[in-house]
């Protein structure tokens, strides 16, 4: 028989690599969650400043931790991939946090019935490195999201995007910069119930890694989408994402 879910577990997984100005921020975003179903994963990439002993901090109440050099940043979430146990899975940057303490608990009751959704998702806000609010992230996430609604950009952001475990595959290393937009087209081609949370679920620190390369990030997500939509549409969509993305910085 099958069980029911009315609480689900979450796999939180957090990356990281010498970010001794950041984590502890966001170790103490999970840990201080109300919602109890959650296991925490810390996937660190041989950290050689202080990430190490502020992990070690709060060791009791981090369920996995790993610490070896990796290939990069999806090397290492495919390491918490394989890891995770729980029914959604979350990654959430060092620096990233959820928006409030019960924020979880909060997603789980904006489930009806006891159907679990195959992603829950939500908005971002962008915060500065002391946590105050800047602004919403400038690309909402749609009413009603679909894998087709990629070809605008990443409307949802890759924190606020919680799939089903039973639907994750692997990051596609080949992609350096935006493995993760393409990983959430490819969980939500397999996805029937997508579930808007109508909640803001991160705080995003505003300074990503493809805000630092932008350039090589737009020319992968080109590939991606040309990938999954096709030459044509992503031809005369890239024209306006290019634009929006200039007229952005």
């Amino acid at each position: 028989m099958h069980s029911v879910h009315p609480t689900p577990k979450f796999s939180i997984i957090t990356v990281t690599y010498n970010a001794e100005k950041v984590l502890e921020d966001t170790i103490l975003s999970v840990i201080s969650q109300t919602y109890h179903h959650v296991e925490y994963i810390i996937v660190d990439g041989g950290s050689e400043d202080k990430t190490l002993s502020i992990i070690e901090r709060y060791r009791s109440r981090i369920h996995t931790v790993v610490s070896e050099p990796d290939k990069g940043l999806y090397d290492a979430m495919n390491k918490g991939i394989s890891l995770a146990t729980g029914d959604y899975l979350c990654f959430l940057n060092a620096g990233d946090c959820f928006h409030e303490d019960n924020t979880l608990q909060q997603m789980v009751h904006t489930i009806i019935g006891n159907e679990l959704p195959d992603v829950l998702y939500g908005e971002t806000a962008i915060v500065d490195k002391n946590g105050h609010f800047l602004r919403m992230r400038r690309l909402s996430a749609p009413e009603t999201l679909t894998w087709k609604s990629f070809k605008q950009g990443m409307l949802v952001c890759h924190q606020a995007f919680f799939p089903r475990h039973t639907l994750v595959e692997p990051y596609d290393l080949q992609y350096r910069f935006s493995a993760d937009f393409d990983w959430c087209i490819r969980i939500m081609k397999k996805a029937h119930t997508l579930h808007n949370t109508h909640l803001t679920i991160i705080d995003y620190l505003d300074e990503g890694m493809t805000t630092r390369n932008r350039k090589a990030s737009l020319k992968e997500r080109f590939r991606i989408m040309a990938e999954h939509y096709g030459w044509i549409s992503t031809t005369i969509h890239h024209v306006w994402f290019v634009i929006r993305a200039v007229t952005h910085q």
